[in-house]
């Protein structure tokens, strides 16, 4: 790891406990994970989750923390950290607590039929309503209904309900400034869902959750097939609905759940963590369900005497996405130094007759390469044959609490995710009855075998995990150069127009060298001693490919000079202030500086990572480019929600990113420093 402390912890780890060969390990789980337990398990944390209010989150936390004592799980405690809508952990504001009872939305004028005049009713389809939806007086409130094809210039919203297409999220500044009563959501990520509603979670004026400065605004949402109707209506003339909301805002608490299972060492853990709270089965009752599914067959096969208790505690978290583990880190801080490795399960567990629900592992960032993406590759190849599944893999891209890889919080951290074929993100359509119970083993499977190989590693584990590291580092070296010797051959040959030879010998040099230092990390953090010789041979690897590269140039190319860095950016050294992304949350769009909010995945987020408080922003530019570059090499398609995004530029194309601009923002605005 990064941090040298799986190296020192091999040293004390008592001798007999060791993880069985890769092949035995995933064999024994394969025959001993059944998900009839877990597909329970997801069908009871769906049913309060699907209401998304902080009262069924208490209750689902509750329940959960009786399934991880079921499992057989140690010091299960639920966690309360406030949901007062002001409190920080890193830059992420915890959100206002919220309830809701009852909503409706029906049509008043025209006179429409029956069958037509129920617009929306909570009771009946939860996800009619959005989430932190505002309160209506307890009589409801008569409104017209206006519709934005867009954004909302030149359009008269005060006192109206808009009907929108676009998620009504991105809008919600707007509606509160320009004075709109709400918002009739007709946006969703699948129209064939044609009497399905998408789900509205975020509803922050100035970002996700709803925090103390946001606006109480109603929020509904509609199925596609009523969408076209109030179109309809809306074309031939006036349309007034009437709203009703019983809702509220408040200080609570936002709970999250965790346990372990006890290894026979000090304080070391192996972490898996999963998001609750949210309407769908897939999104995320299967992950939490899979983990639990995971830990209860370990600790079956601990307590039989068919596996060793391992080294180190291996940990479940059921919380928030984002906002629960962002506490967790920041009011943890010496757990989190003595947790080695872990394993978002963020994913759907999806039919399997069905295109694009195979698994992508998504790996660790660049600045913080591990053993544990040579590890979960080598499991899944293992496992997934076995099964006649196929697989894929990513590098580093975010929407969801696998951010535990940034090295501030130095956690390496891997993700699956797939799709869930009949594509059902944040739908009403994601229930319990399109979970596949073999998705589930698989999930159960995979997530075991990472969490018990690496909490009973030894230093013969350490040693393979190493070699697991050096050998995806020699295909990764190769692949960095691969399609610049092609690029370079296609030149020669006059196939096409391209860059100067002199640009493409720079370009392929650097990258060799980029991967070689990358991959050279990811070796040493496996913990093993003795490992000189094996980062011998990356560079003995990186020397191949840098005179295969010469020998395409020809001798006589001279490398073209690198381009000269901005010099601002030379002079600018960015030091971090807290741990995560920078979400903005605490200030209005509209003082933004048209800069984004980086919540998530991006070059902003890219960058940040690469800021260690000694790296100019020259040089942090630098190397956010050769990782997108690097990203671009492996661009298969993944299945999932929308897609992760593309990094944001081809692999020889310019960054088009103000970084100098950006984190001067940032530090102006207070939330980074410029080191002197």
């Amino acid at each position: 790891m990064p941090k040298a402390a799986l190296a020192i912890l091999l040293l004390a780890a008592p001798a007999h406990a060791q993880a069985p060969p890769v092949p035995e390990l995933v064999r024994l789980l394969r025959e001993q994970a059944s998900p009839d337990q877990a597909v329970q398990d997801m069908r009871q944390i769906w049913e309060t989750d699907r209401w998304f209010t902080f009262p069924k989150f208490l209750s689902t936390t509750q329940n959960v923390a009786a399934m991880l004592r079921r499992a057989g799980l140690e010091d299960v405690e639920i966690v309360h950290p406030p949901a007062d809508g002001v409190t920080q952990y890193g830059f992420w504001t915890m959100p206002m607590a919220w309830d809701a009872k009852q909503a409706t939305l029906e049509i008043i004028e025209p006179h429409v039929p029956e069958d037509l005049r129920i617009l929306a009713d909570y009771q009946k389809v939860p996800t009619s309503l959005g989430m932190w939806s505002g309160p209506t007086p307890p009589g409801g409130l008569n409104a017209e209904v206006v519709a934005a094809t867009g954004s909302l210039d030149n359009l008269d919203v005060k006192g109206k309900l808009v009907l929108t297409s676009r998620n009504p999220a991105g809008l919600k500044f707007d509606l509160a400034r320009r004075g709109a009563l709400g918002a009739i959501n007709a946006f969703t990520e699948n129209p064939d869902l044609r009497d399905h509603r998408q789900w509205i979670n975020a509803w922050g004026d100035n970002g996700w959750a709803f925090t103390r400065t946001s606006t109480p605004l109603v929020c509904f949402s509609i199925t596609p097939r009523q969408s076209e109707h109030l179109r309809k209506l809306l074309a031939a003339g006036k349309v007034r609905v009437r709203a009703r909301v019983d809702s509220r805002y408040y200080t609570g608490t936002y709970p999250y759940v965790t346990g372990i299972l006890r290894g026979t060492g000090g304080p070391e853990e192996v972490l898996t963590l999963g998001h609750l709270f949210e309407q769908g089965a897939h999104d995320n009752a299967t992950g939490v369900a899979a983990m639990l599914g995971a830990a209860e067959t370990l600790s079956r096969l601990v307590r039989a005497g068919r596996l060793a208790r391992p080294r180190r505690s291996i940990r479940v978290l059921a919380m928030g996405e984002c906002y629960g583990s962002m506490h967790y880190l920041a009011s943890n801080p010496q757990r989190v130094r003595n947790t080695v490795a872990a394993m978002c399960v963020d994913t759907p567990a999806a039919p399997q007759n069905l295109a694009g629900v195979e698994y992508t592992w998504h790996l660790n960032p660049h600045p913080a390469k591990s053993f544990t993406d040579a590890l979960v590759l080598r499991l899944a190849a293992e496992y997934f044959p076995s099964v006649r599944r196929p697989w894929h893999w990513r590098e580093y891209t975010s929407g969801t609490d696998n951010f535990l890889g940034d090295p501030l919080i130095g956690i390496p951290t891997v993700w699956p995710y797939s799709g869930t074929g009949v594509h059902s993100h944040h739908n009403s359509a994601d229930t319990p009855d399109t979970v596949d119970p073999r998705s589930l083993r698989d999930l159960m499977v995979m997530n075991a075998a990472y969490l018990y190989y690496i909490a009973a590693a030894g230093p013969a584990e350490s040693r393979i995990m190493a070699e697991l590291a050096l050998h995806r580092g020699l295909e990764r070296i190769a692949a960095s150069v691969a399609p610049v010797i092609e690029q370079i051959t296609a030149v020669q040959a006059a196939v096409q127009d391209g860059p100067p030879l002199g640009h493409l010998l720079r370009q392929g040099r650097e990258r060799i060298s980029y991967s070689l230092d990358r991959e050279t990390q990811a070796v040493r953090s496996a913990g093993a001693s003795g490992v000189e010789p094996l980062l011998g041979d990356l560079a003995v690897a990186a020397g191949l490919h840098r005179r295969r590269l010469e020998r395409a140039v020809g001798e006589r190319v001279a490398e073209a000079p690198p381009s000269p860095a901005d010099p601002e950016a030379a002079r600018i050294v960015v030091r971090r202030k807290r741990i995560g992304t920078i979400t903005l949350d605490d200030l209005a769009p509209d003082l933004r500086q048209g800069y984004p909010a980086a919540s998530f995945s991006g070059p902003p987020v890219t960058a940040l990572y690469w800021c260690d408080g000694r790296r100019t922003l020259a040089e942090v530019i630098r190397l956010t480019g050769l990782e997108l570059e690097s990203s671009a090499l492996n661009l298969s398609p993944a299945p999932g929600r929308a897609g992760p995004a593309r990094p944001a530029q081809s692999p020889a194309g310019p960054l088009q990113f103000d970084f100098v601009g950006y984190f001067r923002f940032l530090e102006q605005r207070g939330y980074v420093e410029f080191a002197k």
